[in-house]
This record gives C-alpha cells, sequence and structure tokens, in this order.
C-alpha cells in the first residue's frame, strides 16, 4: 500500500482484507461488510440542506429580477434584489450564487476592465 495519498478507512480495510489471507473466516467476513457498509453510506441519496434549498429561491429571484441584454455587477445585484437585500445577504454570497447559475448556463459572465458583469444566457 502506497502512502502517497491520504488513507481512508476503506482503503484501510480493503488492504486488510488483500493481505490476511490467512486470518479466520468471520475476521474477513466482518472486514467485508465494513467495505459494503461504507459504500452504501456514501452512496446515499441526500436532501439538500436548508441553506442550498434557501439559495434556490434566491437564485430564482435574481434570474426573475435580470432583464435581457442588460448587464449587471454583482453589487447592483444585492443591492437591487428584494429577496436579497429583505435576507441581508452579502455580495460575496451573491457573487457564489452568481457562479453557480454561470455553471448551469443560466447566466453569461463578461469581464471589462476587470469588473464581473452578469447578463442572462
Amino acid at each position: 500500500m502506497t502512502t502517497t495519498s491520504k488513507t481512508t478507512q476503506r482503503s484501510a480495510l480493503t488492504y486488510a482484507i488483500e493481505h490476511l489471507p490467512d486470518a479466520p473466516a468471520d475476521v474477513l467476513d466482518k472486514l467485508t461488510a465494513m467495505v459494503a457498509s461504507l459504500d452504501k453510506k456514501s452512496s446515499a441519496e441526500r436532501k439538500p440542506t436548508a441553506k442550498q434549498v434557501e439559495n434556490a429561491g434566491f437564485k430564482a429571484d435574481i434570474l426573475a429580477w435580470m432583464e435581457p441584454d442588460a448587464k449587471y455587477l454583482s453589487a447592483d445585484i444585492a443591492k437591487g434584489v428584494p429577496s436579497v437585500v429583505a435576507a441581508g445577504l452579502s455580495a460575496n454570497r451573491v457573487t457564489a450564487m452568481l457562479t453557480q447559475l454561470v455553471n448551469d448556463g443560466a447566466i453569461v459572465r463578461t469581464e471589462d476592465k476587470r469588473k464581473n458583469y452578469y447578463s442572462l444566457a
């Protein structure tokens, strides 16, 4: 087992199973069950967090507020969208949501004179 990357529980258990062929059958069964448990845990469907649900609402409000063929700075959006202003969101949080919208393809980011402008896609 190489130590170039961080050893995880799964990798340690897999290493133990592979390199302990003389171990009793009940020990190997327990180690295999532990690996299966880790696999099940990592593949579980997760509900979105409260913050993610809240951000989804803000993103919808931002998209509804933006007008076609208009360019906005993130500070303009943070000060212009009524729900964002009422919640008192910081410009950094608004910028993070705008980046997510850009990655989703809902809006486009352009840079002009070292300032980022956002517009509808």
